[in-house]
């Protein structure tokens, strides 16, 4: 870290996934190897060549808002529930007592605090809009203009406040009371990482002392499988078998699996927390980011070019070698030409270190969540750094050709100083985080 810059720490963690409704239970799912893939439950999936997805199981939204707000649930798309259970989490692990948590008792300065919420493209329930386009047909075909006399009409007016993607960090906000700064970011599966690292840099540069960083996203909804489905990233082989069915970097991996989660931290400037008393879980340090598209935009450039460069930039802002990283979670989605090349940026970054470093993908088990997979990895990556153990990869029996990740099928117990993150989206864009094991 460069010397005199404001050290960056997380105080507290807040999870949903397939494997649990809290940050505890999604690690021991890790731990134990268990797999949130199942048969989709959402909807009707027979007609779909991919039939599985990672959802995430029953909760009641209003168990994590206060009285005053449950009125405002009715305006929840599911990202914006997955956003608030995590924050929630988050806040109580924290110490922090907010408003919503008990308005006689509030521990911290509205405007001292921010909200970073990392978003994804949030998709609607078709029944909600099905009776408003069958209304707009004319000889088979949609009419715009019926639309506007006839169909529009039958779309409850408030509708479109439950599909934008600033309206996870809003209804935070407004939960909380969090009067600092706000921002939202919408760059798909990286939108969690950059998230934490621009509220990162929103503490370090003085304009808040506490921030809740993060994303989640909603990703099992019929438009968007389908359209998974149709480009063929999603895995068409393992309908019989859930479990095996997300494979990243195994030499029998045959696409994605994609589903629903979210994830938020607590960052606080060191001195904060200190002043607090509060755990530390660990200490942010680095972080990098990049964008270069591939022009065949159903995969990522083959050298993994843009993975590389996040990694890069964020080694050098940490102030580290590769030989310091003891332990990497790649984005690793399980679709085989991405995996090689997430594989290949990531030796480029670190060299011959790429082969000894423990790697452990993670969405062989949590299914791609989007926006929520890159807080979710930075989660996991915080509970194996406290504890000193590496869960064994899932589903990678055997790597495949050409991959030289130290990929273990067997729990590691090692003292973890430094842990890389990182991840890629279609678009082309990249991130990279360091997290360092705390020491005061």
């Amino acid at each position: 870290m460069p010397v005199g810059r404001t050290r960056v720490v997380i105080t507290g963690i807040g999870a949903i996934s397939p494997l649990g409704l809290s940050a505890k239970l999604t690690w021991e799912g890790l731990r134990a190897g268990r797999c949130g893939i199942r048969r989709i439950t959402a909807f009707d999936p027979s007609h779909f060549s991919c039939q599985l997805a990672g959802e995430v199981g029953e909760y009641k939204i209003q168990q994590y808002v206060p009285k005053s707000f449950r009125k405002a649930t009715k305006l929840m798309s599911r990202d914006i529930e997955l956003a608030v259970i995590a924050a929630d989490e988050a806040v109580r692990d924290s110490g922090l007592i907010t408003k919503a948590i008990d308005e006689q008792k509030v521990n911290v300065e509205p405007t001292r605090m921010a909200i970073n919420v990392g978003a994804g493209l949030i998709s609607c329930d078709p029944c909600e809009l099905a009776p408003a386009v069958a209304k707009s047909i004319t000889d088979g075909k949609f009419d715009i203009r019926k639309w506007g006399k006839d169909g529009l009409g039958l779309v409850t007016p408030l509708w479109l406040l439950k599909y934008l993607p600033n309206m996870l960090a809003c209804h935070i906000g407004i939960i909380h009371d969090i009067q600092g700064p706000s921002n939202t970011i919408t760059c798909a599966e990286v939108s969690g990482y950059l998230s934490i690292a621009e509220a990162a840099e929103v503490i370090a540069r003085g304009d808040s002392d506490i921030a809740l960083a993060g994303g989640a996203e909603a990703k099992v909804n019929p438009v968007l499988i389908m359209r998974q489905c149709l480009i063929k990233r999603a895995t068409t082989q393992s309908n019989d078998a859930p479990e095996k069915a997300c494979r990243p970097f195994d030499a029998d991996a045959s696409g994605s699996v994609f589903g629903d989660g979210g994830a938020i931290v607590v960052l606080e400037n060191l001195d904060n927390a200190t002043k607090r008393g509060v755990k530390i879980y660990a200490e942010l340090v680095g972080t990098g980011q990049s964008a270069s598209i591939n022009p065949t935009y159903e995969h990522i450039e083959p050298n993994g070019e843009g993975i590389a460069i996040a990694i890069e930039k964020a080694i050098t802002q940490a102030g580290v070698t590769p030989k310091d990283i003891g332990l990497i979670i790649p984005h690793g989605t399980g679709i085989p030409q991405d995996d090689l090349a997430e594989a290949k940026g990531i030796e480029t970054a670190l060299g011959e270190q790429a082969s000894k470093i423990p790697v452990w993908p993670t969405k062989s088990m949590l299914s791609n969540t989007g926006a929520a997979s890159g807080a979710l990895d930075i989660s996991a990556a915080v509970y194996a750094m406290r504890e000193g153990k590496i869960p064994p990869a899932k589903n990678c029996d055997k790597k495949a050709i050409g991959c030289n990740l130290n990929i273990g099928t067997t729990e590691q117990k090692t003292d973890i100083h430094y842990a890389l993150c990182c991840g890629y989206t279609y678009g082309g864009q990249t991130a990279a985080v360091i997290l360092k094991k705390f020491e005061s």
